[in-house]
């Protein structure tokens, strides 16, 4: 069977957009853990857009200093300006407009009551192999890190990185990847020692020059790599973006959470996928259902399992600033 997954760095505008609204919250958290917190970001060109609502103790942020340290710390910092100039994002030359308001005091009522603070369906993966996902997707984020570290250490190669990887069984058929350069480099040989094999089609910046690139190329927006964030075509997309919102709200939470039971269950099964669903304000899920595959035969059972967000958030620490770490490793 053929499989193909995708995987995109920090420096591609949607993942940026994600990574600053992450940044945002967990400085929040530091002040306040029961910070109810909702952002979504984003960038173009140079101006970062916020837009959203929040809950929180903590009176004080201080919005531009977070933008600019969550883009330095993906690496669009004053050197990486210096060197591109008007080819990607310039922190120099950054505008930030800043639309968050109060959040709604009718939300609270249930989430104050150890609900969840919305409604939605969410799924975890796992199945047998490396980190428990499809080699394909493994080898997709594999390559992708290796060229965002090879970037973050050089000079020539440019931070807005995709990766891609058609496997057929465990040979490589194409390995694709889009990585900016100032200068033409040859990375052939670089990606075959990451992949382990010479693909049988490696394409390298197909379009031609790759030089203009991040918000500057293309509009970023929390939430649009979902598939890449979870498990690319192997298993449903469950809840929203797991990167703009606190842990009350589920979508973090309950994939985390439907991740870890499906890699808990997997035991001798080939494949097995967990669904998980809320409601806004009740602590009780209205399902919990496991699908598992082993060769060509599926089964199926309800699951009695923890539900209260208070102690699946206290399990996963969510009440601490981890989201932006999360938001840089994933979810698995």
């Amino acid at each position: 069977m053929i499989k193909t997954a995708e995987a995109v760095s920090l420096g591609h505008p949607d993942k940026t957009a994600d990574f600053i609204s992450s940044y945002i919250l967990d400085r929040f958290l530091e002040h306040d853990s029961r910070t109810r917190y909702g952002v979504e970001v984003m960038v173009k060109n140079n101006t970062v857009v916020l837009g959203g609502e929040i809950s929180s103790r903590f009176s004080e942020p201080q919005w531009q200093d977070y933008v600019y340290e969550g883009l330095r710390q993906i690496g669009y910092d004053e050197k990486y300006a210096a060197r591109w100039q008007e080819k990607a994002i310039n922190i120099n030359r950054l505008q930030i407009i800043n639309l968050v308001n109060q959040q709604s005091a009718e939300i609270a009522q249930g989430v104050d009551a150890d609900g969840w603070g919305d409604q939605g369906v969410f799924v975890g993966y796992a199945c047998q192999g490396e980190d428990f996902v499809g080699r394909e997707l493994f080898l997709a984020r594999r390559l992708n890190r290796a060229l965002y570290a090879k970037a973050r250490e050089g000079n020539n190669l440019g931070l807005d990185i995709k990766t891609q990887i058609t496997l057929e069984g465990s040979r490589v058929l194409t390995a694709v990847a889009a990585v900016p350069m100032l200068e033409k480099e040859d990375l052939s040989d670089f990606i075959c020692q990451t992949l382990g094999q010479k693909p049988a089609q490696l394409l390298i910046n197909t379009a031609g020059d790759y030089t203009v690139h991040s918000s500057v190329a293309d509009c970023g927006m929390t939430g649009r790599k979902l598939a890449v964030d979870f498990y690319g075509a192997a298993a449903p997309l469950g809840g929203g973006s797991p990167w703009t919102k606190d842990a009350t709200k589920a979508d973090l939470t309950l994939n985390l959470y439907a991740r870890r039971l499906a890699v808990e269950n997997l035991a001798d099964n080939d494949e097995v996928w967990v669904y998980l669903s809320s409601c806004i304000g009740q602590s009780c899920l209205p399902s919990a259902v496991l699908k598992a595959r082993k060769g060509k035969d599926f089964t199926e059972r309800n699951l009695q399992i923890e539900s209260r967000p208070s102690v699946l958030i206290e399990k996963f620490g969510l009440n601490k600033p981890i989201f932006a770490d999360l938001c840089r490793n994933g979810l698995i």
